[in-house]
């Protein structure tokens, strides 16, 4: 079924980095991936589970989030300079995380598309991927033959998850984020054939897993594989649970569910969520104003209650006066305490 068509940090702070770069736009290289697949949708909408299952057949290798391959990369092509990006790197928890090998040597395009081969020579398969929850319509820039997953979830569910690891304050602001990828969405899907994606609902993933990993997998030229759930035997991650599908309605309030559909507007129903039968709800100037501050008060509260009140006010002395090397160490035991409260 085929949907109307239409960097957050871990503590919650703004999301989407400068789009100017530096340097003019380049076609990409040749020797770049022909045909990655890149799975993309909002955070918190069942990317993790999705991508360990891609992860796990036997001739796919996919990278988790990948967004630090496009957040310096500008609308319009512009490649980042590169001491900006080695620094972006050297920042960037996920980055850390994968243990990519930086080669000076190359050009932007070439260095971001190493990081996707590294992960397939590393993982011994033949097909490679990755996960990006955002700036989807950058990757055409650098992989202009990518297929693309698009994993959707009602964003009621994908707020109330916000929510709950303490990004955003309230639903007003937490479905922010799917509507972002929503719109990137948007963007990219306009300019694909239907063979290079495949669009899933996370609903109906849970539901009928094989179903929906077959069809996956018969886009990126493979059949589907049992290993695939495989991966509830060595990470955090169950089998799939149906019964975790709608789960706002029995933990949203009546307002917070109102305040969401506002924002939502008509593209909750375009793209197949039913609103609720609540009465629409008009959100005055002062509204906003007043949920803005709500946001910020629990987002810092959250941080505080998280990180501790030391390191939070150590890290923003550190980025107020400049302290580099300070800020640096901050942000890595702030990434080794967030990466705790990951699933």
């Amino acid at each position: 079924m085929a949907f109307a068509r239409g960097r957050p940090s871990l503590d919650g702070s703004p999301h989407d980095l400068p789009d100017q770069a530096n340097t003019p736009p380049l076609e990409p290289p040749t020797g770049m991936i022909p045909t990655p697949t890149f799975l993309v949708g909002s955070e918190r909408s069942g990317t993790t589970l999705l991508r360990l299952m891609l992860d796990h057949h036997p001739e796919i290798a996919f990278f988790h989030e990948f967004e630090f391959a496009v957040d310096l990369v500008g609308n319009d092509g512009r490649w980042p300079a590169m001491d900006d990006y080695y620094d972006h790197l050297s920042l960037t928890r996920t980055a850390q995380q994968a243990h990519i090998e930086v080669d000076r040597q190359l050009s932007y395009p070439a260095l971001v598309n190493s990081f996707l081969e590294q992960k397939r020579q590393r993982a011994g398969k033949p097909i490679v991927g990755a996960t990006v929850h955002r700036h989807f319509e950058r990757l055409g820039h650098l992989w202009p033959d990518a297929r693309y997953i698009h994993l959707l979830r009602d964003p009621r569910d994908v707020g109330n998850s916000v929510i709950q690891m303490g990004w955003a304050g309230n639903l007003w602001t937490a479905v922010d984020r799917w509507l972002a990828a929503e719109h990137s969405w948007s963007t990219v899907v306009a300019t694909l054939p239907e063979r290079r994606f495949v669009e899933v609902r996370y609903e109906d993933l849970i539901a009928a897993p094989e179903k929906y990993l077959t069809r996956i997998c018969a886009m990126m030229g493979v059949g589907f594989h049992p290993d695939m759930f495989s991966y509830a035997d060595n990470s955090n991650y169950d089998m799939p649970d149906p019964n975790i599908a709608g789960r706002w309605r029995k933990v949203l309030d009546d307002e917070s569910v109102r305040l969401a559909e506002a924002k939502l507007g008509p593209l909750l129903a375009s793209r197949g969520y039913e609103p609720s039968d609540l009465l629409p709800l008009t959100v005055t100037s002062k509204m906003q104003r007043r949920l803005a501050t709500q946001d910020r008060k629990y987002r810092r509260r959250h941080r505080v209650q998280r990180f501790g009140l030391t390191l939070c006010a150590t890290d923003f002395i550190a980025r107020r006066c400049g302290i580099e090397t300070l800020h640096r160490l901050c942000q890595r035991r702030i990434d080794q305490i967030a990466e705790q409260h990951l699933k």
